[in-house]
């Protein structure tokens, strides 16, 4: 039997298979006005694709738990009940495909306030309806960002309420499944790294300092998250930085303490807090971090990163380098990329009734 496609159990809930999809932003929402940040058209289409293709759990992209927590203007929000009341559509899609849907709750830090990728992805300003961005320093990403707002404890402890509120939010919407967005270097990524985070009060200096607004997160999203319902948290295994910077051990031991706090699987990924470093990069490069992950704790883990390769996937499960495969651009290539390994690999794989003639 492939690895690939045995159905995997999280507390009470069993996604069909390991074919999973990243959260990957597609800057397609309005950037103001009562639907600003609501999924529109595109989202249902992009998403339902994927589901119909046989994608066992789609993680809908970094979906922002404030108006200033977005990365761009254009990027989808659940900060109040009519942007959750829109995602109903596509979850209840996902789930009459057998598709777990889950979703990334986030918020950008100092990286917010940006254009979109295909216009450049600069900084924008209040005339292209932007914002001033907000970090645990006021150290800017590069030379290019505005320097950002230190946030007050006070403003720390509003964000934490955020995360709780998007998080019922998206109970009511339909999702599954939960996932914090700690990696890449927003604003959570901010908090855990020295290379951004320069603070001197509780919230800074330490180990137990720079992990404790992202475990005051996990401790509230999984206050109001079912208990019956898993909790996952994406995170960047390493800056990439010689020095002053978030390593593997640091995410070694992070990760046992995240299974303390509730959460339930880590989504391991790699940079995005320093500009300019030099990045390895060549097929299946995060891999490693993740199965250092599960090999060192007993936190299950998801591996992405140039995960393309129907044989290469099967044997990252297979091999027990992770529990799971998050496949981003070659599912944008190949919607039913599933489909197609499912049948390789001798696996059966939900088929929508309409499409059965292709089988």
């Amino acid at each position: 039997m492939s690895a690939l496609f045995e159905p995997y159990t999280l507390r009470s809930l069993t996604i069909p298979n390991r074919v999973w999809m990243p959260p990957m932003c597609q800057y397609s929402a309005a950037p103001e006005g009562a639907e600003a940040g609501a999924p529109r058209d595109w989202h249902f289409a992009h998403y339902a694709a994927r589901a119909t293709g046989g994608t066992g759990l789609i993680i809908v992209e970094a979906t922002a738990v404030s108006a200033e927590g977005r990365i761009s203007p254009y990027d989808l929000g659940i900060w109040n009940d009519t942007q959750a009341a829109a995602f109903r559509r596509t979850t209840d899609f996902l789930k009459s495909q057998g598709t777990v849907p889950a979703i990334q709750l986030a918020h950008a830090g100092r990286k917010a306030s940006t254009d979109r990728p295909w216009k450049g992805g600069a900084p924008v300003g209040p005339d292209q309806y932007g914002w001033q961005a907000v970090a645990p320093s006021a150290v800017p990403f590069d030379e290019r960002h505005p320097v950002p707002t230190e946030l007050t404890v006070e403003r720390i402890h509003e964000v934490v309420a955020q995360f709780a509120d998007a998080a019922r939010r998206s109970l009511d919407a339909g999702f599954e499944i939960a996932e914090i967005h700690g990696a890449h270097g927003y604003l959570i990524g901010e908090f855990l790294s020295p290379h951004s985070n320069k603070r001197t009060d509780a919230y800074g200096g330490s180990h137990e300092n720079r992990t404790r607004f992202a475990l005051e997160v996990v401790d509230a999203v999984r206050a109001v998250w079912p208990a019956d319902k898993p909790l996952f948290f994406r995170i960047s295994a390493t800056d990439w930085l010689a020095e002053a910077g978030w390593t593997a051990d640091d995410t070694v031991r992070f990760a046992t303490e995240l299974k303390e706090h509730g959460v339930d699987l880590l989504d391991v990924s790699t940079g995005g807090n320093a500009a300019g470093v030099r990045i390895p990069v060549e097929p299946g490069y995060q891999v490693p971090f993740a199965a250092r992950v599960k090999a060192e704790t007993e936190l299950p883990v998801a591996a992405v990163g140039l995960i393309t390769d129907i044989e290469q996937a099967e044997k990252i499960v297979a091999n027990g380098e992770a529990d799971a495969v998050l496949l981003g651009r070659e599912l944008l290539r190949d919607p039913s990329w599933a489909r197609r390994a499912g049948r390789e690999l001798g696996a059966e794989v939900h088929v929508p009734d309409q499409y059965h003639r292709s089988v």
